[in-house]
């Protein structure tokens, strides 16, 4: 299979998920009831975003130029994938990677989220049996000539001793902050909720920690952040949100709240589900020094960096962990 048919195969599934057919909506449904973090909403939230972002043709046409992606790839190799089971498709732009550069994959699904990846593969094998060819899956990763894995701090130890001797990206735990100045507008402070919220805050792009200037007004931030209010009736996220209340008070800790998150104060980039934790600043720049090529940081949302709701919408260059997978597939 050629560069040129890849692409038009990977078009047509980007056509596939917004069309909606039946087929494909028991599908997403049946992700929903597996994992119940996986809302419909999300879960076509998600979808929707790599139809739009990562699956039209002209933009992976720039992309294979961007990488000098031959027509052919005289020497593929297997590549092996662990994927992570946080958001929806999660490991969907990995599988896409080594799709689009021609090399076979062996993929290792979470079993959190399993179903809307084989799903969409099986399509590719009814519009191309070549296809089953270049992609596979399997409970054990052996024999693979290399292999991007994706887990927490803890697992990645495991994946740094089995992986060594072989070309490898190991991924761990990531999050985002969002650098505020106190100037935002009702309509960026509404985007920041998105970032926020989105996925339920388990993501590595979503914000799990704001910093704030002293003397930071936060009724405007928690008045914009009500409009996900809705998500303290989904049990698993209101149970959280209980927990976290009742360590905070327990705790005699300041906390604010709009009933369906809980602001607390903290050096700690990452928080619970349910929690935002806040610092105070006296100095913008020195908060960017301090996250300069910090390994925990993916994004950081503000003004002079990403902009506010952009969080959750990664383009193909937008590379987990900034390290450039199609760079690494092009040099094994």
């Amino acid at each position: 299979m050629n560069l040129q048919q890849r692409i038009v195969l990977l078009n047509r599934l980007g056509e596939y998920i917004l069309e909606g057919s039946d087929n494909w909506q028991t599908a997403k449904e049946k992700a929903s009831l597996q994992n119940a973090w996986f809302t419909p909403e999300f879960i076509d939230l998600a979808t929707r975003n790599i139809a739009e972002a990562f699956l039209q043709k002209d933009k992976l046409m720039a992309w294979a130029r961007q990488y000098n992606l031959p027509g052919e790839t005289p020497a593929p190799k297997n590549v092996g994938i662990i994927m992570a089971g946080n958001i929806p498709l999660v490991g969907f732009h990995d599988f896409l990677c080594v799709f689009i550069t021609g090399h076979r994959q062996t993929i290792k699904p979470s079993s959190k989220d399993d179903i809307l990846i084989k799903h969409l593969v099986q399509q590719l094998y009814e519009w191309d049996e070549t296809t089953r060819q270049l992609v596979t899956f399997s409970e054990m990763l052996k024999g693979c000539d290399a292999y991007i894995a994706t887990g927490s701090n803890n697992s990645a130890r495991y994946f740094d001793y089995y992986f060594s001797k072989y070309p490898h990206i190991i991924r761990r735990n990531r999050t985002s902050v969002a650098l505020l100045t106190g100037q935002e507008t009702p309509g960026e402070l509404d985007k920041l909720a998105d970032d926020v919220y989105q996925y339920f805050g388990l993501g590595c792009r979503n914000v799990t920690k704001l910093y704030v200037p002293e003397n930071y007004d936060f009724v405007p931030l928690i008045n914009a952040f009500k409009k996900y209010d809705y998500l303290g009736d989904m049990h698993k996220y209101r149970n959280n949100y209980d927990y976290m209340l009742a360590v905070l008070i327990l705790n005699k800790q300041y906390y604010m709240s709009n009933q369906s998150i809980l602001l607390a104060e903290s050096k700690e980039l990452f928080s619970p589900i349910s929690q935002l934790n806040y610092e105070f600043y006296k100095n913008a720049s020195e908060v960017e020094a301090s996250l300069a090529g910090n390994a925990d940081v993916q994004c950081i949302v503000g003004k002079n960096h990403l902009a506010f709701g952009q969080a959750q919408q990664p383009a193909l260059t937008d590379y987990a962990d900034g390290v450039d997978v199609m760079k690494f597939l092009r040099e094994l």
